[in-house]
């Protein structure tokens, strides 16, 4: 049956695919606002929001939010990313109703009690802490600051202490006010599901709620990279390398998500079984490709010994040249085969279903049939696999670096070791 796609007088839009052979119905809102929505004094904001989105509204308590849902054997969470937040749950398809007045109550009439205000920034305030205890969690927070610093797309989802201390419930309802609106909402359910049955849900709970956001969009991302490195006295160091990636948008995106599982996502790719099997400088190694609406991020992580640190950037460095020249079609068929799995696999899931077509509307418009998804993989050819290589690695690093890192290059060596675009070479548009 595909998926259906429906749209509210307001602007909400809703959508289903039905599932054969699941019983059960995963289900959520989606918001077209993350932590890249907040202001220079709201950071941690939309994350505090979403912990807060539980802990009680006009109709409920906490306890009623979590004592209902599990009442009928269901599941209730939220998550917040860089560019959306989202609420979801996953009931058996008769409780449908209940699972949609719950999350419906959440986003209308929270609370955001005072009391419960002060408990959760505490809880935060632990994350925060664990985080920045965790060197392989830290690493991260720190790349994407360097990558686009002093812009809010760069900062830590979870805030500073001082922060999160700060919020008071009259900014949090403010937030919400200015950032949720029915047009940058999508409400999705996958499963077992009718989809007029639940547009008529939705309806009835979000049908009246206000149609536009009054915030701007944010601003711009501007990647400028750099060097971050923080000396620690640990086990082992966090490394990671980057370089200004693809928004998904862009024709290169596709093409970008394949070079990174060819480059390094899984046991036979190149930076695997150069860097680890054959030299064993690491202990784990991988390349991974973020995008965002309007830029992307691709990087290489390693985590290695003190004594290994200054054989492995060089190795991962000729791992990189080394794609700008040349990328086998085996390489290809295997990642494209990697890349197919993904999505039948993740078709097969409810839960990752739903969140997938809830992502394709929010950045798409629309949610992407895994037939045209399918073509654009087969559309890629090495050459511009190679080409591309030689363009994402010709840009401004970004190194950053936590642990025992001394034997770590300079990163002016680092940034020369890497190809530098000249004129004469093809570029792909």
């Amino acid at each position: 049956m595909g998926v259906e796609v429906s749209r509210l007088s307001n602007g909400l839009t809703v959508a289903t695919e039905t599932l054969p052979h699941i019983e059960s119905v995963a289900l959520g809102l989606w918001v077209k606002s993350g932590a890249r929505n907040e202001r220079e004094d709201e950071h941690g904001m939309a994350h505090l929001l979403e912990h807060m989105a539980f802990k009680g509204t006009e109709r409920r308590s906490a306890w009623q939010i979590a004592s209902e849902i599990e009442n009928v054997g269901g599941e209730i969470n939220a998550a917040t990313s860089v560019e959306t937040t989202s609420f979801f749950a996953r009931v058996l398809s008769d409780d449908v109703p209940l699972a949609v007045d719950i999350l419906s109550d959440i986003l209308t009439e929270s609370k955001f009690d005072a009391d419960e205000l002060e408990r959760e920034q505490h809880v935060i305030l632990q994350e925060i802490g664990a985080a920045h205890d965790t060197p392989d969690d830290i690493v991260f927070d720190r790349f994407t600051e360097t990558a686009f610093r002093h812009q809010t797309i760069g900062r830590s989802i979870l805030g500073t202490p001082q922060t999160v201390k700060s919020f008071t419930s009259k900014q949090l309802h403010d937030f919400l006010e200015r950032q949720y609106g029915a047009e940058r909402m999508v409400a999705v359910a996958a499963g077992d599901i009718r989809h007029d049955d639940f547009v008529r849900e939705v309806e009835k709970r979000l049908g009246t709620f206000r149609p536009k956001a009054e915030s701007a969009l944010p601003q711009y991302a501007h990647y400028v990279g750099g060097d971050f490195r923080e000396h620690r006295d640990l086990m082992d160091a966090q490394i990671l390398l980057g370089f200004e990636g693809r928004a998904y948008h862009v024709r290169d995106f596709y093409a970008s998500q394949v070079l990174s599982m060819i480059l390094g996502g899984g046991m036979s790719s190149r930076l695997f079984q150069e860097v680890r099997e054959k030299r064993g400088l690491c202990y784990s190694v991988y390349s991974f490709h973020w995008g965002f609406s309007d830029t992307g991020l691709f990087g290489v992580h390693a985590a290695t010994g003190q004594a290994d640190i200054e054989k492995l950037v060089p190795v991962i460095l000729t791992e990189l040249q080394r794609a700008g020249e040349s990328i086998n079609q085996d390489e290809l068929n295997r990642a494209r085969a990697q890349y197919r799995a993904g999505l039948v696999m993740s078709a097969e899931s409810a839960s990752s279903r739903a969140s997938q077509i809830a992502r394709q509307i929010l950045l798409f418009g629309r949610p992407i049939p895994k037939e045209e998804l399918v073509e654009r993989l087969s559309n890629l050819t090495t050459e511009r696999l190679t080409d591309l290589s030689y363009r994402l690695f010709s840009s401004k690093p970004t190194v950053t670096a936590i642990g025992p890192i001394g034997g770590l290059a300079a990163y002016e060596k680092i940034r020369d070791g890497l190809p530098r675009t000249v004129a004469a070479h093809k570029l792909a548009v």
